[in-house]
């Protein structure tokens, strides 16, 4: 292990910055938001980042070192202890509306970064911990069927019409937040109908995954409401809402206007580095996991994140993500942009 690898541990800044906004509310109540969509779109200006691969003995090394795992693992305890901790004080405080719409953003930044982005990497693992381990981060963000869909769905469907979380070309992200959403959820649901026929389990059983997400997420919504009241249930539901939206704004970016073309079988080519946006832009890769090395991810879903590599034949976006989901919130200048983009790598 290099020193360079314990990069990754500034990732907690994010909860520790979550913390600090709610304890200290007024101006600071946003806190990871600042983070997310302050601090690392303005450093990603000026810094690039770089395109330089490990070697192949280095992949191997670094995938089968634990330190990378035990960096994942430790979210857990982190995001729990932000959700209970924002619980407490949304119920045992006042605050002002504005107060209350920052640490909303705030806990929903961590719920999606270190709720569903590191879920999502803990999802494509093969070991039984590794996968509960996801399915417990998907929680409060009422995304378990992320699991599913992502997993079955959205790998084997990329870049084209059939995925939801595919963003066509001139499809404003407003319009694309509710396909995906709403989809996605469907989408879900069939895969999991069609693994339990398979397997001669029956729909309404206790071996549907879906029907178990749904009880425990109501659970999770009941609990709330018992101990904390409609106030700390509205707070916890609109963080999480935030998370989702965190989501599938990033699902919008990684794949925007990029379609795999039909071969003269009638299928699909073969999903290739081309087919997802790439940012080698340093910050987001540290918050993020390597996120942003998507087009790696999705050639070889079973890479994990310290072995990610640049391609050069992958699109790169002239932005790193989260100053990529800024622009796109404002659909003119992300078109004008990134549609040139598109049209250059067609």
């Amino acid at each position: 292990m290099e020193w360079k690898d314990f990069k990754y541990i500034f990732a907690y800044l994010m909860p520790l910055m979550a913390i600090i906004g709610l304890e200290w509310r007024g101006w600071w109540s946003p806190g990871s938001f600042y983070i997310a969509f302050v601090l690392i779109p303005v450093v990603e200006i000026f810094f690039k980042g770089t395109d330089k691969n490990l070697d192949d003995a280095q992949k191997e090394l670094k995938s089968n070192q634990s330190f990378f795992n035990y960096l994942l693992y430790l979210n857990v305890p982190l995001l729990y202890f932000v959700l209970i901790y924002s619980f407490f004080v949304v119920k045992n405080n006042d605050f002002s509306r504005m107060e209350g719409i920052g640490m909303i953003l705030n806990v929903g930044v961590v719920l999606g970064t270190l709720g569903i982005n590191v879920a999502h990497e803990l999802g494509h693992r093969q070991h039984k911990f590794d996968i509960i381990l996801s399915k417990i981060l998907l929680i409060p963000s009422f995304y378990m069927h992320f699991y599913i869909e992502h997993n079955l769905g959205h790998h084997k469907h990329i870049a084209t019409p059939k995925d939801p979380a595919t963003a066509l070309l001139n499809e404003n992200v407003y319009f694309f937040w509710i396909k995906s959403v709403f989809k996605s959820y469907l989408n879900a649901w069939k895969l999991e109908a069609k693994r339990l026929s398979k397997n001669n389990f029956s729909f309404w059983s206790i071996h549907n995954q879906m029907i178990q997400f749904v009880i425990i997420q109501l659970i999770y919504l009941v609990a709330i409401y018992y101990f904390g009241g409609m106030k700390c249930l509205i707070f916890l539901f609109l963080s999480g809402l935030v998370g989702i939206l965190l989501l599938e704004s990033v699902n919008y970016i990684e794949h925007y206007g990029l379609l795999r073309k039909i071969m003269s079988n009638g299928k699909y080519e073969p999903v290739m580095p081309k087919h997802s946006w790439n940012s080698n832009h340093e910050l987001g890769r540290i918050f993020l996991y390597e996120l942003t090395r998507h087009s790696d991810h999705h050639y070889k879903s079973t890479i994990k994140y310290q072995a990610l590599s640049h391609h050069d034949e992958s699109p790169q976006l002239p932005f790193g993500y989260p100053g990529a989901i800024l622009i796109a919130l404002i659909p003119p200048i992300w078109f004008s942009i990134m549609n040139k983009k598109v049209q250059e790598i067609a």
